[in-house]
C-alpha cells in the first residue's frame, strides 16, 4: 500500500503555501492499494472552529494508483488551517498527515490522528515596505560600537563601572559588587554611530537597528526609565534626530528597540529607587502609572519580567498606558518616528497581546506608512503559541517581519555538519510554506544577535555553552585551526545569509570577527585597529554581490538539490536565473547535478569566473570541492 501527499508539490496542493483570504485551493491524495478504497475524506480544522470532513473524489490512474481531489474555499478572515486525510480500506481506517518534524513536505501515514499541514490564511491587503526587502541592516549594542568625540563618561552618572574599551565584559555579581547590575559602561554613543556612517555606507549597510537607547540605569537599557529621553551616555533627543537626518543622508534608516512588555523599577514610572521626581506607582497607589503594573501586595510583591525585580511587568491593556505608548497624538511610537526612526523592533513580542501588536502597526502606518515593524520571535512566528494562545503575527494585520531565528539555527547545524542538506532544505522550505511571501521576503535573517553566541564561535566547533563554565567563557578563543576552519564555513554561510531570501541582518562586529559566547560575551566591544581584513573582505564581497543583483532580493525562490553536505537553490524570474550552491563537507568533494530542464536554459556562467558552462539536456554538472561555493547565472525561457 502507498499513500503519499507533498504540500510542496503542486500536483498534490495548489497553490503551493500561504494564501489570501477567499482562495481557492485544490488537495490531493495519491492512494495505491489492493482493494478500492471505501471512502477518502479530507479533514481540516480552521481555527478553533469544529473539524469538517470534505469527500475526496477519484480524478484519475496513476502508476497503478488513483489521485484523489478535495477543492474547499479558505475563509474571509485571516487564520491557520490545518489538514489531514482519512482512507478507509476494506476494514481499516489509515490517516495521512505532516511528518514527525511538522516540516510539511512529504507525510507519513498513521493509524491514529496525525498532526495537520497547515495553510496560513492571511488578509489580501497585507504589504511590507518594499524598501525593507532590498536593505542590508547592521545591529548596533550602543555603548560598545563606537565613543565619538562625546564624553558618555560626563552625563552625571556616579553610579556606573567605567570600563576600558578592550576589557572583558563584567559576568559575576561580584565584579559588581555582590549583585548583577549590568552597570559597566565603555562609552559608545550616538555621536559615535554618526561618526561611522560612512564606514557603514561603504559596507554596504542601508538600515541600522539599535538596541535600547531611552534613559536607563542598565548598559543594555531593556529596564526603560524614561521613554521620552534618550540617555544621556548616549547623547540626547537632538542628537538621535541630527544621527537620523544624517543617516537618511547616507541612505541609511534608524530603527529603534521597543520594550513595551516592561520598564525598570528604576524609572519614573515605577520609581522603586526614587531617581526620578515623578510619582511612582512602587510609592504610591496615586500615581498615574500605579494602574500600569500588577501588585499583589503593594508595594514590594509586584509582577516582573522572569521574576526579575528590576523588570516589572507592564499592563499592557491598560488604557492610560495604551494611550501614552501608541494612540494619543504625541505617544512614544509617533513621537520616535517623528524623530526620524523608521521602525520598530518589539522586544518580547510573545509576551505582548496581539492587539496592542495590531494598534501599534496601524498607528506607525497611520503616522510613516513605509514603517516597518518587526517582532523578537525564536520560532516559526506562523504558528507560534504563547501562553495558550495562538499568535497572529503574520496574518496581515501585526508584524512585517520577525528576526529569523530558526534560519540562523539551520544555517549553523547545516555549517557545522549537525545536520545535511535535506533537513537544512526542508527546514527552509516550511518557512517558505508557512509565512506569506510578504513576510518571508522581509525576514530578519541574522547570524548573531545580543541574546546569541557571536556566528564565527560557532563555525569554530567552540564547546557547548552548558558544558563550561562562564570563567571558561570570558576568556575562549577560538585556536588557529578552529579558526581557520571556522572562517572556511563562514564564506558559505554569509553567502547563504546575503541569497537567500530575506533581509540580511549583521551583528555589529561579525563582520571583522568578533568572537564571543552569549551576553554579556558577545557584547564586547567593536575592535577598531584590530580588524580582520579577511572575514571583512568576504562580508564586503557577498553584500556587493547581493546589492548588484536584484533577482537576490525580489527574485522567486526554489531549492534545486540537496544531497548529503551540498544544497543548491534558484532565485529567478521569467529571463534569468541565479543558481547558489554550498558545499559544508569539511573532507569530501560532491559530483553536482543541476537539473534545470523545466527552465529551459539557454546559456550559464560561472559568476565568479566567467566560465561558460556546458548544459547538457537541462542539466549542468560540476565537482564541488569541500567546504566550497559555485554561483551560477543562467538565461532562461518560458516553455
Amino acid at each position: 500500500m502507498v499513500i503519499e501527499h507533498d504540500s510542496r508539490n503542486i500536483l498534490y496542493r495548489s497553490p503551493f503555501g500561504a494564501v489570501p483570504c477567499m482562495t481557492n485551493i485544490r488537495l490531493r491524495l495519491y492512494v495505491k492499494a489492493d482493494k478500492i478504497p471505501a471512502s477518502i475524506t479530507l479533514v481540516y480544522r480552521y481555527r478553533d472552529d469544529d473539524p469538517v470532513t470534505l469527500p475526496m473524489n477519484y480524478i484519475y490512474m496513476i502508476a497503478r494508483g488513483s489521485i484523489y481531489e478535495a477543492e474547499l474555499q479558505v475563509p474571509k478572515d485571516p487564520g491557520l488551517i490545518f489538514y489531514y486525510f482519512t482512507i478507509v480500506i476494506g476494514n481499516n481506517t489509515y490517516y495521512y498527515g505532516n511528518n514527525k518534524d511538522n516540516l510539511g513536505g512529504l507525510g507519513k501515514v498513521s493509524i491514529k490522528i496525525p498532526p495537520g499541514y497547515q495553510i496560513t490564511v492571511y488578509r489580501k491587503d497585507f504589504k511590507t515596505p518594499d524598501w525593507f526587502k532590498g536593505s542590508i541592516i547592521y545591529q548596533i549594542f550602543p555603548d560598545r560600537f563606537y565613543k565619538g568625540e562625546m564624553d558618555s563618561f560626563k552625563a552625571g552618572r556616579d553610579d556606573i563601572i567605567r570600563r576600558d574599551w578592550d576589557d572583558v565584559p563584567y559576568y559575576k555579581a561580584e565584579q559588581f559588587g555582590g549583585e548583577y547590575l549590568a552597570n559597566d559602561f565603555y562609552g559608545g554613543n550616538l555621536d559615535g554611530i554618526m561618526r561611522k556612517l560612512p564606514y557603514l555606507r561603504d559596507l554596504g549597510i542601508s538600515v541600522v537597528y539599535l538596541n535600547p537607547i531611552f534613559k536607563a540605569y542598565s548598559n543594555h537599557k531593556y529596564d526603560t526609565g524614561d521613554y521620552e529621553e534618550i540617555d544621556p551616555m548616549f547623547g540626547s533627543n537632538e542628537l538621535f534626530e541630527e544621527l537620523c537626518r544624517k543617516a537618511l543622508g547616507y541612505g541609511i534608516r534608524i530603527i529603534l528597540d521597543g520594550v513595551f512588555n516592561h520598564t525598570g523599577s528604576d524609572s519614573k514610572y515605577f520609581n522603586k529607587e526614587g531617581s526620578y521626581e515623578a510619582v511612582g506607582a512602587y510609592q504610591s497607589k496615586d500615581s498615574p502609572y500605579y494602574n500600569w503594573y500588577r501588585f499583589s501586595k503593594h508595594p514590594e510583591e509586584y509582577e516582573s519580567w522572569w521574576d526579575f525585580k528590576t523588570l516589572p511587568n507592564i499592563n499592557e491593556t491598560e488604557p492610560s498606558y495604551v494611550d501614552y505608548i501608541i494612540t494619543s497624538s504625541d505617544s512614544i511610537v509617533k513621537k520616535w518616528l517623528n524623530y526620524g526612526a523608521y521602525g520598530w523592533r518589539l522586544d518580547v513580542a510573545d509576551e505582548l497581546p496581539s492587539e496592542l501588536i495590531k494598534m501599534i502597526r496601524k498607528e506607525m502606518k497611520s503616522t510613516k506608512p513605509e514603517s516597518v515593524l518587526i517582532g523578537e520571535v525564536w520560532e516559526d512566528a506562523s504558528n507560534k503559541v504563547s501562553y495558550g494562545v495562538r499568535r497572529e503575527y503574520f496574518l496581515g494585520e501585526e508584524l512585517d517581519s520577525v528576526m529569523n531565528y530558526p534560519l540562523r539555527n539551520a544555517i549553523i547545524d547545516f555549517a557545522c555538519q549537525s545536520c545535511d542538506a535535506n533537513t537544512f532544505g526542508m527546514r527552509i522550505m516550511s518557512l517558505c510554506e508557512n509565512y506569506p511571501s510578504e513576510a518571508f521576503y522581509s525576514l530578519m535573517n541574522l547570524l548573531s544577535s545580543h541574546d546569541s553566541e557571536r556566528i564565527l564561535t560557532m563555525l569554530g566547533d567552540a564547546p557547548d555553552r552548558n558544558k563550561i563554565s562562564k570563567d571558561e567563557m570570558a576568556v575562549y578563543k577560538l585556536s588557529e585551526l578552529k579558526s581557520e576552519l571556522a572562517k572556511k564555513r563562514l564564506e558559505n554561510v554569509v553567502l547563504l545569509q546575503m541569497t537567500l531570501p530575506g533581509v540580511p541582518c549583521i551583528y555589529y562586529g561579525d563582520e571583522v570577527g568578533m568572537q564571543g559566547y552569549n551576553d554579556p560575551f558577545n557584547r564586547k566591544a567593536y575592535p577598531w585597529g584590530s580588524e580582520d581584513g579577511q572575514i571583512l573582505s568576504i562580508y564586503k564581497k557577498m553584500i556587493a554581490f547581493r546589492q548588484e543583483n536584484s533577482l537576490l532580493i525580489e527574485g522567486d525562490f526554489e531549492i534545486i538539490y540537496m544531497y548529503k553536505s551540498c544544497l543548491a537553490f534558484a532565485r529567478y524570474d521569467k529571463e534569468k536565473l541565479i543558481l547558489v550552491s554550498v558545499n559544508m563537507d569539511k573532507k569530501d568533494e560532491v559530483f553536482v547535478r543541476l537539473d534545470l530542464s523545466r527552465f529551459h536554459p539557454t546559456y550559464a556562467s560561472d559568476m565568479i569566473t566567467s566560465e561558460s558552462l556546458d548544459i547538457i539536456n537541462g542539466t549542468i554538472i560540476y565537482d564541488l570541492p569541500p567546504l566550497s561555493y559555485k554561483i551560477i547565472e543562467a538565461d532562461i525561457k518560458e516553455p
